[in-house]
């Protein structure tokens, strides 16, 4: 199977209020309400600045400029870059969170999991 596609595949706006499973592949990035639950094996979740995400997240990359009340799983890696909040716990082999970013949670990260010839990318090319 292939690896998230290039760019933003799917946009929810900020006006967007979504309740239920998001199921997806390549990008998403939600700027609106969402309260359930996000599943991509290979997919990149951007959480964007103003989100109000309450679901538990697993994908393979994130990356959190909003907020979010549940835990986050990423098979590739986690970054969290302010002015997020995280209120939940994060597994991934690599977490990366900038100064000025609300966390409250445990974090388990796990080196030895990273998928063989798989890069870490961890910049905010996604914002």
């Amino acid at each position: 199977m292939k690896g998230p596609k290039k760019g933003i595949q799917t946009f929810l706006g900020p006006e967007t209020s979504l309740e239920g499973k998001l199921s997806f592949e390549g990008t998403v990035r939600l700027d609106g309400h969402l309260k359930g639950s996000v599943e991509s094996k290979e997919g990149v979740i951007v959480v964007g600045e103003n989100a109000l995400i309450r679901a538990d997240i697993f994908v393979c990359t994130a990356v959190v400029f909003g907020e979010v009340k549940g835990n986050i799983r990423a098979t590739n890696c986690i970054a969290l870059h302010a002015p997020a909040r995280v209120f939940g716990d994060l597994c991934a082999p690599a977490v990366v969170i900038d100064a000025g970013v609300v966390f409250h949670g445990n974090c388990s990260m796990k080196p030895g999991d990273l998928p063989s010839g798989k890069p870490i990318e961890l910049s905010k090319r996604h914002a």
